[in-house]
């Protein structure tokens, strides 16, 4: 498992960014997706999140396509970070190439 998490802008060129750059434990997360499977041509997205090196809590979450790209919002869990893949309805995955996208949550 890598263990490498990153602040908002660590994977701005694979079109991901958190708001705010460095959540806290219970803060509100939005999660801005405009990467591969969206410039793909995909109608629809999911962010699939967890939380911790375990995916505690893991869900799909139906993202909204707004001027940005494809957007969600969730509450950051206690504990150390966030972690987020993508996939379309045909089960196209965006997962950093397996690494998947990892952020930090500020306890």
């Amino acid at each position: 498992m890598n263990l490498f998490k990153a602040t908002s802008n660590e994977y701005l060129a694979n079109g991901v960014i958190v708001t705010p750059a460095n959540p806290e434990a219970y803060e509100n997360v939005t999660i801005v997706y405009n990467g591969l499977l969206s410039k793909s041509g995909a109608t629809e997205l999911f962010a699939h999140v967890g939380f911790g090196p375990d995916w505690q809590g893991a869900q799909d979450l139906k993202m909204i396509k707004t001027k940005s790209g494809y957007e969600a919002t969730i509450p950051a869990a206690n504990v150390e970070s966030l972690n987020v893949a993508f996939k379309d309805p045909l089960n196209n995955w965006d997962n950093n190439y397996g690494q998947n996208y990892i952020f930090n949550v500020d306890q």
